[in-house]
């Protein structure tokens, strides 16, 4: 035992030996903050297990805030996904609608428009004619064309 005891120290020792010998090592024993926590070795001690202990909470939190972020960025990425496309939906819809609508109001003005300007003309056609024909002497009854009754064919031959 004493011969697998003295390679641990050896392989302690060169260890210990590449730590002294980093220079990351080397400076920050040389400020103040490395020359109090070698002066004072349970303090050391006592920061080297807290910062152990406390890097399992800090690595758990870490991953629930980046996990947390990836989510809430997914979330909002996905319901905006689908608040777009149900606004879509939506617009496309009422858009729809609104065509329709127009070319039903559209028809009702049109027929509106055709009947009363067949009225109007219906109402002022025979008056502007008496109006005319009496300037030039004949009457209203003579000037318009005789009305043909297809099913009366016999009637005016005779």
């Amino acid at each position: 035992m004493s011969k697998e005891m003295q390679e641990l120290q050896k392989q302690w020792h060169s260890m210990m030996q590449t730590i002294h010998t980093n220079s990351n090592v080397v400076s920050f024993m040389n400020s103040r903050v490395g020359q109090y926590l070698d002066d004072h070795p349970f303090v050391a001690l006592s920061l080297l297990v807290f910062i152990a202990i406390s890097a399992i909470p800090v690595a758990f939190f870490l991953i629930f805030v980046i996990s947390t972020t990836i989510v809430a960025c997914l979330g909002v990425i996905v319901i905006e996904g689908v608040v777009i496309s149900v606004s879509g939906i939506a617009l496309l819809c009422v858009l729809s609608g609104l065509g329709l609508l127009s070319l039903a109001v559209s028809g009702v003005l049109s027929i509106c428009y055709i009947a009363l300007s067949t009225l109007i003309n219906y109402w002022h056609t025979p008056n502007s004619l008496v109006k005319k024909q009496e300037a030039n002497g004949n009457s209203v009854l003579q000037s318009s064309p005789p009305v043909l009754d297809p099913s009366n064919k016999n009637t005016k031959s005779e």
